[in-house]
């Protein structure tokens, strides 16, 4: 049996006015890839590194089969989605990375 996770998570800005949604294997290697940004990357040039939401598969096509859903929602169901699992849209990348 595989015990492997995979990620789809939405990063956005501080102030909460560019979504990003992506998938991976790693989540606390990818968060770190996006708060060290990659120089020509979209998450550096407009600095989004806050973590609002994510959800974990066994998966990887159940993972990108959900990446590619959800980036093809309207904002305001991307928006309900991060809402109703975190209300205040806090930066859950501060509690997973301190884990580590």
């Amino acid at each position: 049996m595989n015990s492997s996770k995979y990620y789809v998570y939405f990063l956005t800005t501080k102030r909460d006015t560019v979504l990003y949604i992506g998938v991976t294997n790693d989540l606390v290697r990818r968060l770190m890839e996006h708060k060290n940004g990659i120089p020509g990357h979209f998450t550096t040039r407009y600095n989004v590194t806050k973590l609002v939401h994510f959800e974990t598969y066994s998966s990887i096509k159940v993972a990108i089969k959900r990446e590619k859903q959800l980036k093809k929602w309207k904002r305001e169901w991307k928006y309900r989605v991060i809402t109703t699992s975190n209300p205040t849209w806090q930066d859950l990348s501060k509690k997973i990375l301190s884990q580590q």
